[in-house]
């Protein structure tokens, strides 16, 4: 017997850690799964092509929100090929409302919840191993056409959940994902994992031995997909700790829990090596009432202090995230929390916009906020009672030039200049957005240079500050995060051939550098160094100088 096991991901450099799960805990049982994994982006056409060479008896999708529309079709195409193979479906998408994909004949079984026990089961149903009538967890049709359900399997012991990767998989400089554990102490409404009740987490050795192995073979990234991993303090120190004093560049990023965080926390991560970790804080919301609609608790106070004191150990990147259209959150509420969060200065704010997810208790209770969404995944609010489509629409707008301008960081010195006209951060990328859009910017595809270049308009047809200031940092924004082989026309070269071979031989004697030809020099007005450290916009001709094409700036010399 032969099970491809397909997974379908948002992004081509994710990767599945469900269907490894399944693969790895049926090892020993005489059948052989392969897995086979693509993008949403790949055409369905050619998924169906690579399955069905496998010749396999049974097929089994990975589904969630961003893939449910793709599986509904490769699977139907699967059936139109050959009606003998058995659909099998499971994930967070499915596991709600099983009866309609199994009486609607769009899948012949539905593994509902966590999937490591029903999937075995079921694959030692098909070996004849055990009897139809002693599967549980899974939801198939009867000879009437009815729907057959016999209850959920208990949930696995976390220690049980073999290494899910292959040696020859970690070297491919995919994303990798793990988990340490499964639950969450919280029971926030917009959030599946409130269904799961409790939190299990797996033996620190073990994970410290899964862990060795990523920092072994060199992986770039490891994304825990705990939803909460430092809910328990001494188990997340421990870890913590332990990566810290690991010689590795793994880096490791983490969902934490903001407010959680406590002195020994911060003592233990001011020891992480620069570029260790990640943090992802879900504020979602700086509203209070708003917190309590969706039983959600969080101290803000807290919140705040941790995060300016991770601000100032500068050595771990911080991504916060906020939720649009909130049960009780109005434009001006939502406006006030970005204001706030966009304050505690992360490099990365992420604006996401309320999901129905289905099982979630607020799409269960979504005609109480009177919420209007879209019948598909991603199930994303259009309105409520408290925000309009129209305001939403303009968040959607904010939150594009959020993503290219702020969390990009390739406009740090120049967002830093420009946004200081402004009463709020978020009035700023508010007109901005105002400006693409009459421009005609968010229908255009626009080059790397295309968005320096309207920032510099942005300031000379509406800001109108010092347009020398602007332009300089606009030209250090690009050479920081480009190569320094070419520069747009509207970014003019400031530096004299004289000057420019006098300060290379300067620079190369200073450093032992024998290639003159790498070293790269560009003239400036204002005195970058005062920009750099926070301090000044104030006219001063400098130099900077850069040691390769690729490189981030090396030193300043004065004119």
């Amino acid at each position: 017997m032969k099970i491809v096991l397909v997974a379908l991901n948002a992004k081509y450099v994710h990767t599945n850690i469900a269907v490894r799960y399944l693969k790895n805990y049926t090892a020993n049982l005489d059948y052989e799964a392969v897995i086979k994994e693509f993008s949403i982006n790949d055409r369905a056409e050619k998924i169906v092509e690579e399955i069905m060479q496998q010749l396999p008896q049974i097929v089994c999708f990975s589904c969630y929100i961003w893939n449910m529309e793709l599986v509904l079709k490769v699977a139907s195409v699967i059936r139109q090929i050959d009606e003998n193979i058995e659909i099998v479906y499971g994930g967070p998408e499915v596991s709600y409302d099983s009866d309609e994909l199994v009486l609607h004949r769009k899948c012949d079984y539905l593994i509902k919840g966590e999937g490591e026990y029903v999937y075995r089961d079921f694959v030692k149903y098909k070996l004849g191993l055990i009897d139809k009538d002693e599967l549980k967890g899974i939801a198939y049709r009867s000879d009437n056409n009815s729907v057959i359900y016999k209850g959920e399997q208990p949930q696995i012991n976390m220690d049980e959940l073999p290494f899910p990767y292959e040696g020859e998989e970690l070297n491919n400089n995919k994303i990798v994902y793990y988990e340490a554990s499964r639950g969450c102490p919280f029971n926030c409404s917009y959030c599946l994992s409130s269904t799961i009740k409790g939190v299990r987490q797996r033996d620190i050795e073990l994970v410290k031995r899964d862990l060795k192995i990523f920092m072994d073979k060199e992986v770039p990234l490891v994304k825990f997909v705990d939803r909460t991993f430092n809910c328990s303090g001494e188990y997340s120190r421990q870890l913590w700790k332990f990566l810290c004093e690991a010689d590795t560049k793994t880096c490791f990023h983490f969902e934490i829990e903001g407010d959680l965080l406590r002195e020994e926390d911060i003592e233990i991560l001011r020891s992480a090596p620069k570029g260790r970790f990640q943090f992802e804080i879900g504020v979602q919301t700086t509203n209070n009432s708003v917190l309590n609609n969706i039983s959600r608790r969080m101290n803000l106070d807290t919140l705040k202090k941790r995060v300016s004191e991770l601000q100032e150990i500068k050595n771990i990147k911080l991504h916060l995230d906020l939720i649009a259209a909130l049960p009780g959150e109005d434009i001006s509420s939502f406006i006030a929390s970005f204001d706030e969060v966009y304050k505690m200065r992360p490099q990365e704010l992420q604006l996401g916009f309320l999901k129905l997810l289905k099982g979630s208790s607020i799409r269960y209770d979504h005609k109480k906020w009177n919420y209007r969404f879209l019948p598909y995944p991603p199930y994303e609010v259009l309105s409520s009672a408290d925000i309009s489509y129209q305001d939403i629409i303009v968040l959607k707008k904010v939150e594009e030039m959020v993503d290219k301008y702020n969390n990009s960081g390739k406009f740090t010195n120049t967002i830093n200049y420009l946004i200081k006209a402004f009463e709020s951060p978020y009035e700023f990328f508010y007109k901005l957005s105002i400006y693409y859009d009459n421009k005609g910017y968010f229908n255009r595809s626009l080059s790397g240079a295309d968005y320096y270049r309207c920032l510099f308009e942005f300031n000379k047809e509406i800001l109108k500050l010092d347009e020398t200031i602007v332009h300089d940092v606009i030209k250090y924004d690009f050479l920081d995060s480009n190569k320094k082989s070419w520069i747009p026309d509207f970014l003019q070269r400031n530096v004299s051939k004289d000057t420019e071979k006098e300060l290379k031989l300067k620079f190369a004697e200073e450093n032992n550098i024998k290639a003159l030809n790498k070293i790269f020099v560009e003239g400036f007005n204002i005195d970058m160094k005062k920009v750099l450290d926070n301090e000044d916009y104030m006219y001063r001709k400098c130099c900077c100088v850069y040691s390769e094409q690729k490189s981030k700036l090396s030193s300043i010399y004065y004119m």
